[in-house]
């Protein structure tokens, strides 16, 4: 038995998902078990499909076992959901393998890059180039370049490079001695917009032909297109504007105090948010509060975070447990191969689970408001409380179909 992890968000599930799934079976892997994310996903967004219909069709393709990323670390900066996602594979005991896309496909030239980022991250150089008000992914490629040359610093031009980067690092910070594998990239890039090669498109390419009415079938497998059609005709499609009200209403009642009780609240962000707060709609109040340090995705996630409650405190411990959304006869092998391994619960009932501490409660309860608020996110409006009814049923095998090349967001 092989066991190798993937971290993911299936937002939704395409061909290069299918593709990268089918490399790491054939690098040896005879089990997978994926880290998701749940409703809401790490750019700051309403996911398209409901975590339990993803998870489902990510068993179905050849995934065993659908473990959740707490919402806490699906909607944290890239370091944070990266080492939320490590620490439950870690956590299993049982995981010998990382598996992950990338744009540069050189596992030492991904390891050079770490090194690199982790001595450029603490340098006083950082510091200064972010309070002059650049990103930090632009201060990062500026050091590395100036430190260690053009050739190391195209590493950190691909944004799946990136979050490898992020997954190395978080293996070193958590002791986790898990074997990286990467599958290169060799086209459909992270967030192209402008189109696809063959059968294979980015998830933002995918999701734009959702919003366009435009086809995508033949860029996703054939149950990702049934459950997509079948979302779009009952109202069930999960789009951050169907939340516009509620987080108008919740810039209009913030305090300074809740502000900074968010992780990633930055020098001026504060205000510029208290400025936002008479916008007469989601965009005017997310152009008012972004700048060239703070780019729209953290803002995205920062109201997410305020109307869910959510507070730098709950991202100061891991995760306590790692919840179940989905599996078949092989992803109860892993969670078998997990007994006397494991270092945190593992189970499919989040009341089971929420009763293992306070952090755990609090996390259970959190899940919970999230799910009541993606409720809320598609134009049918769901009921609440559907996270404690929620049945995870077990899935039979499915042989997984190959595809001509890679796409990981």
């Amino acid at each position: 038995m092989k066991i190798s992890g993937i971290v993911c968000e299936y937002n939704p599930f395409h061909n290069g998902h299918a593709y990268h799934i089918a490399k790491t079976r054939e690098n040896g892997a005879t089990h997978i078990v994926a880290v998701m994310s749940g409703n809401f996903v790490q750019r700051g967004d309403a996911a398209v499909l409901g975590k339990l219909t993803r998870a489902q069709i990510a068993v179905a393709s050849g995934v065993d076992l659908v473990l959740e990323l707490p919402v806490a670390y699906s909607l944290a900066p890239a370091e944070l959901f990266a080492r939320g996602a490590v620490f439950l594979l870690r956590g299993l005991g049982c995981v010998e393998e990382l598996s992950f896309g990338s744009e540069c496909g050189d596992p030492a030239r991904l390891s050079q890059a770490v090194k690199a980022s982790v001595s450029c991250g603490k340098s006083d150089a950082m510091h200064q180039l972010l309070r002059e008000g650049l990103p930090y992914p632009r201060a990062m490629r500026r050091l590395v370049l100036e430190q260690y040359g053009e050739e190391l610093a195209r590493v950190f031009d691909g944004p799946n490079n990136l979050l490898a980067v992020e997954y190395l690092k978080a293996m070193i910070f958590l002791g986790a001695k898990l074997q990286p594998f990467t599958v290169p990239r060799k086209s459909a890039m992270h967030d192209m917009l402008e189109g696809h090669s063959g059968s294979i498109a980015s998830a933002s390419f995918i999701r734009s032909c959702i919003e366009e009415n435009e086809e995508y079938d033949e860029l996703v497998p054939l149950l990702t297109a049934h459950a997509l059609a079948q979302a779009g005709s009952s109202g069930c499609i999960g789009r951050l504007r169907n939340l516009e009200r509620l987080i108008l209403y919740r810039l209009r009642t913030v305090t300074q105090q809740e502000l900074e009780e968010q992780f990633e609240m930055g020098p001026g962000l504060d205000g510029r948010i208290l400025g936002a707060r008479n916008s007469n709609s989601l965009d005017e109040a997310l152009h008012a509060i972004k700048t060239k340090r703070y780019p729209m995705a953290r803002i995205r996630r920062l109201l997410l975070c305020l109307l869910m409650g959510l507070r730098k405190e709950d991202l100061q411990t891991p995760p306590p447990y790692g919840r179940v959304l989905a599996l078949n006869e092989r992803g109860c092998e892993i969670l078998a191969a997990a007994k006397g391994k494991s270092t945190i619960p593992f189970a499919t009932s989040l009341a089971k689970l929420g009763e293992i501490s306070p952090q755990a409660r609090r996390y259970a309860e959190l899940e919970a408001r999230a799910a009541d608020v993606y409720g809320l996110a598609t134009r049918c409006i769901t009921s609440s409380e559907q996270e404690y009814r929620a049945k995870i049923t077990l899935t039979p095998p499915q042989e997984q179909e190959t595809t001509e090349t890679t796409e990981q967001e």
